[in-house]
């Protein structure tokens, strides 16, 4: 049992201690994340800037 937990240990250690990471996992998330803020801005972007310049509208009418 203790032989299991040392070589469990060791495998964590190297795991933790590896400078390569997973670079083409964090490219795709990067890239997944920039299409939806693209595509939700694409979508909103009308509606938010007519809120803005009703907002705007009020305040210079105050």
């Amino acid at each position: 049992m203790n032989h299991y937990f040392a070589r469990l240990s060791s495998r964590v250690t190297t795991a933790l201690s590896s400078d390569r990471g997973d670079v083409p996992g964090w490219v795709l998330i990067t890239l997944m994340t920039a299409g939806l803020v693209v595509a939700i801005w694409a979508i909103a972007g009308p509606a938010l800037g007519g809120v803005f310049d009703q907002a705007i509208g009020r305040v210079v009418k105050f």
